[in-house]
């Protein structure tokens, strides 16, 4: 007699090897002369991208722009050495404009670098527990309510700058945001060229050359135009006084256990949004290159490097989606390219700080609206809301108008339990419990019934099995439960499965359980169903049930 056949045990990877970079694999594999070459140019590309995009990031996440060259010096540097994707580029997003300026509103930029660093932490522990494999389970609906949400926040906090409004105070909720723009109508100044003009360039510039820096062209072009023709509009240097030519020294936040308690939502936040952009974002980069990216390295090396940023007195960063698509595009070989990447906005930074004093609001504000614009991805958010079925259209929308109108820590959270509760009761529909076919329950012998209970019997489907036994009266003296078509079963499923094992005792019955499969007979096992053979018998598949059953009859 042969020997069951067992499914083998998954060969588990070691942790460091989860979390070994990228960056020594590619050294490993031999990195020369050529890699480099391209490397340098792919990075320079990005830092030209990136130089205009971190300024325009920080001002609209309500600090100084030097903040956002910070981080994409310190973060982006170390997001590429640590980093589990070849050619990830690292940096502020836009996802993280709507927090940041947040928690600097409730609680200063000091709290915002506390927050930050609780992020970093957070992120290291998910990256040694090994959650890289679960950011991915978050469900698509949630990502693009929230994503397209944050896209029309940045585009509504850009009007002002972007058309020269006068207004003292613009409202901080984004539905009083609109009347106050428009009861400013009338106070449109000279801002409104520059804003919509490097717009125009911008948009023209990515549909007839797009191989052409459009970002850095409209920032420059309208840096020299507003000096030359004396147009009163307002600059980097009339706001803020310019940004400094160094990166200042590291130095550790306040901390108090009070600080930590009040920033632990925001910090959670920040983490969640760091890993699950940075995750997709090489995504996106593997589908370019066919590589595979380690997901539990790449959060390392997110949580590393929104520990350092803070401590520079930088913003949380993240993978950057577009700049990693512009970088790979530029022929990025290794990480290397996104470490130059950092190394040529910190020569920039010390190098022309002194110009960036000049560089206009205005444009600025219509860089952001074409980040808001890509950010949106509106082709998506429309084809989910034609194409998804009516509950993937509710979590959409949900969290969609929650991000705008209420906060983004709230829609993740009800879009994410929505979707959870969407997704249950779409498994329990898929559960059935019902007699067996003629054939299949042929060759029973009397006093003996047959169900067969078809998917994952979860506590949102365990009422089901209660239902038929209950609908089913009598008193069999055998019941089969044929359960080789039950893939999952979890506590709840396993209570129902022996409530109907003593449902059966009581009525002088016993059960059969046929073609258990490994995960719901660990969890069977786990609650004593082993010292209950008197009442139980368990059964390879259906042929040994029904003998089993002709055995108890005629015993």
């Amino acid at each position: 007699m042969s020997a069951p056949i067992t499914p083998s045990s998954p060969t588990v990877t070691p942790l460091w090897r989860e979390l070994l970079p990228k960056l020594v694999t590619c050294l490993r594999e031999g990195y020369g002369l050529s890699a480099l070459r391209h490397d340098a140019l792919a990075g320079l590309t990005v830092a030209i991208v990136a130089l205009p995009l971190a300024m325009a990031l920080a001002i609209a996440s309500g600090t100084t722009p030097d903040k956002g060259l910070i981080t994409a010096v310190v973060a982006g540097f170390i997001i590429s050495a640590l980093g589990g994707s070849r050619v990830q580029i690292g940096g502020p997003t836009g996802a993280f404009v709507v927090v940041v300026f947040d928690v600097i509103a409730r609680h200063g930029y000091d709290g915002l670098l506390l927050a930050t660093l609780m992020a970093g932490i957070i992120l290291v522990i998910a990256a040694v527990t090994r959650m890289g494999q679960w950011i991915k389970y978050i469900p698509e609906p949630v990502v693009t309510g929230f994503t397209a949400g944050i896209a029309v926040i940045i585009f509504s906090s850009q009007i002002k700058d972007l058309l020269g409004l006068s207004m003292a105070d613009v409202p901080a909720d984004f539905l009083g945001k609109w009347p106050a723009f428009w009861q400013a109508r009338d106070t449109v100044g000279p801002a409104a060229l520059i804003g919509l003009g490097g717009l125009a360039l911008i948009l023209a510039i990515r549909r007839w050359a797009p191989k052409i820096p459009a970002f850095l062209v409209a920032v420059v072009l309208a840096s020299v135009l507003v000096p030359l023709t004396g147009l009163g509009v307002e600059t980097i240097g009339s706001r803020f006084g310019g940004i400094p030519d160094h990166l200042p020294m590291p130095a550790f936040p306040d901390v108090s256990l009070e600080k930590l308690r009040v920033l632990l939502p925001s910090a959670l936040t920040i983490a969640f949004l760091a890993g699950v952009e940075s995750l997709l974002s090489a995504v996106v980069a593997d589908g370019m290159t066919g590589r595979r990216h380690r997901p539990n390295a790449e959060l390392l090396a997110q949580g590393v490097a929104n520990i350092a940023s803070p401590l520079f007195g930088g913003l949380p960063a993240t993978g950057a989606i577009a700049r990693t698509v512009t970088n790979i595009r530029s022929g990025a070989r290794s990480p290397v390219s996104g470490m130059l990447h950092a190394v040529f906005l910190l020569l920039f930074m010390l190098a022309f700080s002194g110009l960036a004093a000049y560089v206009p609001l205005a444009v600025l504000a219509s860089v952001l609206v074409v980040v808001a614009w890509n950010m949106s991805d509106a082709g998506r958010f429309a084809h989910q809301l034609r194409v998804a079925p009516m509950g993937d259209r509710l979590v959409l929308v949900t969290t969609f108008l929650l991000t705008i109108l209420i906060d983004l820590t709230v829609a993740i959270e009800v879009g994410v339990v929505l979707a959870a509760l969407l997704f249950m009761h779409r498994m329990s529909e898929t559960v059935s419990v019902t007699d067996e076919e003629p054939d299949a329950a042929a060759g029973l012998p009397p006093d003996t019934v047959l169900y067969r209970i078809d998917g994952p019997m979860f506590f949102g489907a365990a009422r089901k099995l209660a239902d038929v036994l209950e609908r089913a009266g009598g008193a069999p003296k055998v019941l089969i439960l044929d359960m080789a078509a039950v893939p999952l079963l979890d506590a709840t499923g396993a209570e129902a499965v022996m409530t109907a094992i003593n449902r059966a005792r009581r009525r002088g019955a016993h059960i059969v359980l046929s073609g258990v499969q490994r995960q719901p007979m660990g969890v069977l096992h786990g609650l004593g169903i082993r010292h209950r053979r008197d009442q139980v018998t368990l059964a390879a598949d259906l042929i040994r049930a029904k003998k089993t059953a002709h055995d108890i009859h005629h015993g």
